[in-house]
């Protein structure tokens, strides 16, 4: 039974590269015309091309991966998506960084329990990790704040004119495009800054 070759391709934003991931797919033999790429969070597997993909899986077919995390970045919804992958469409996986998650190996008893127990203890670190990340960041932030430096866009100054000015316009002496004007700012801006003066 000849096999239907997949790629799935995930970036986090528009601005991450997948150059890496689509040379991975080239190197295993993934047709470039049979690789899907989705360039969105994996916090959720809402994703439209990973959708189309999954509606035309079927038991003939192979999904290559780059690595486990592709998949998405919770690990009971890997687990959730590994499992409906390879038992409710039986298609197989591999995943190029891990050679030992390849369901196209040991379909025996033995094999599909390896597989599982590799699949949970990769999905959990892969998770762990990323949750390790996001503390040592808040701590980071939490450390810089300390030190007083701040986030964000600078903040943008005002004249020295400026409370005069938020007095003509709240008496209506000035319209808030010309107060705007004379502060050198855009009406939302000068409407956000006028408020806590007036």
């Amino acid at each position: 039974m000849e096999q239907k070759i997949y790629g799935y391709i995930r970036v986090s934003t528009k601005e991450q590269n997948e150059d890496r991931q689509i040379f991975a797919m080239r190197e295993a033999g993934v047709p470039s015309d049979s690789i899907f790429t989705d360039k969105q969070s994996g916090k959720d597997f809402i994703r439209p091309a990973y959708q189309r993909l999954m509606s035309i899986l079927d038991k003939k077919s192979v999904i290559y991966i780059k690595s486990i995390d592709r998949l998405g970045r919770n690990y009971e919804e890997i687990i959730e998506q590994w499992r409906f992958i390879t038992k409710e469409k039986q298609a197989d996986i591999v995943v190029i960084d891990m050679p030992l998650l390849d369901t196209r190996r040991g379909k025996d008893l033995m094999g599909t329990f390896l597989s599982d127990i590799v699949l949970q203890v990769l999905s959990f670190v892969a998770e762990n990790e990323r949750q390790i990340i996001r503390q040592r960041q808040a701590e980071g932030i939490v450390a810089a704040r300390e030190k007083g430096i701040r986030f964000g866009r600078p903040e943008i100054p005002v004249p020295e004119n400026f409370q005069a000015i938020c007095i003509k316009w709240k008496n209506k002496e000035l319209t808030m495009r010309e107060a705007a004007m004379l502060c050198g700012l855009a009406e939302s801006t000068f409407y956000d800054k006028a408020h806590p003066v007036l």
